[in-house]
């Protein structure tokens, strides 16, 4: 079986957690080469996972193998376009980290990069690759709720990383809802279809930070009435993490963690929720898994790409106009 050859530029945490330990033990993949500003650390996870080549220069490894087929690019935000643009030039089919970019001219850059040079572009969502909320969209997708008009989502956790980039607007471009929100966003709107938005409201407040915002509370208003509204924060007073995502139906409703679907039948409320559902131990790491098996498969020509570029500006739009409403007060009208 030929094994797709995959480069990774940015060895940040979510590189060295997640994608090089899932990706080494893939059986139909290749990691050929890695990259990262910081040389001696590219070097040691280089020699840890046996791979070959190690690099600090993007465009030094893209010339260097021609062989590669995809890159995936976690590094910091700001950098995003650059690399992106690169790979794309370089003839490679791209997976990017979220956001995309630090906002929705930069995204538009990409994509368009994406669609002359005609690769594939995946951002990754991995969250969408969780099986409880697949079943929450199996369950939407066939109107067993029947019509959708309200979405309830939010994650309050600590901040994801604590790298100091994060917390510099010019580099990351936004807090919380860069590093949360748009998970959210992105689920919201999948679950919903991606209906046409009519407005954005929102609220950032600036705690314990004072570049970017560590807590962010948005409506969405759509075309069709329905609502989506969404709470991040890195720092709300309570125990533990919160991950939520809740869809109302006018037949029904539907919950992830734990996974519930309640529905109205001859009058009455009933919970269908199914009886056997595999929910594995670790629905995080899983979720990764799935969503580099479903991006590896791309490449290869077996499926199309979930997540791909359009849906990405669709999103990077709404959060453009989520910084925009919150820094103006008030509420902002889509054309």
């Amino acid at each position: 079986m030929s094994k797709i050859k995959l480069a990774i530029v940015g060895l940040g945490g979510i590189a060295q957690i997640i994608h090089m330990p899932i990706l080494s033990k893939m059986d139909d993949v290749e990691i050929t080469a890695v990259c990262d500003s910081d040389l001696s650390k590219c070097k040691n996870i280089a020699s840890r996972y046996n791979v070959g080549k190690y690099y600090k220069d993007v465009q030094r490894m893209l010339d260097e193998n021609p062989e590669i087929s995809a890159v995936i690019i976690a590094a910091q935000t700001n950098a995003h376009k650059e690399i992106a643009i690169q790979c794309l030039q370089a003839e490679k089919d791209i997976l990017v980290e979220k956001p995309i970019a630090r906002n929705y001219k930069e995204a538009k850059d990409i994509v368009n990069a994406a669609k002359t040079y005609k690769r594939k572009i995946m951002v990754a969502m991995n969250n969408r690759f969780r099986n409880d909320m697949m079943m929450q969209r199996t369950f939407t997708k066939a109107k067993e709720l029947g019509e959708i008009f309200y979405v309830k989502a939010g994650w309050v956790k600590p901040q994801s990383s604590n790298q100091k980039w994060m917390l510099e607007k010019d580099k990351s471009g936004g807090g919380v809802f860069l590093d949360n929100g748009i998970a959210m966003l992105d689920l919201g709107l999948w679950i919903l279809g991606f209906p046409e938005v009519k407005s954005v409201t929102a609220s950032n407040y600036y705690h314990n930070t004072k570049s970017v915002e560590d807590s962010s509370i948005a409506m969405i208003k759509f075309k069709n009435k329905a609502t989506l509204t969404i709470e991040v924060s890195w720092s709300l007073l309570r125990e533990g993490e919160l991950f939520y995502c809740n869809v109302y139906g006018k037949e029904g409703s539907s919950s992830i963690n734990p996974f519930t679907i309640y529905k109205r039948m001859a009058g009455e409320l009933y919970n269908i929720t199914p009886k056997k559902i595999l929910t594995p131990s670790n629905v995080f790491k899983k979720s990764y898994e799935y969503e580099l098996q479903h991006f590896v498969g791309a490449v290869a020509g077996h499926h199309n790409i979930i997540s791909n570029g359009d849906d990405a500006l669709k999103v990077i739009e709404i959060v453009d106009a989520i910084y925009k409403s919150a820094k103006a007060g008030r509420e902002i009208i889509f054309k």
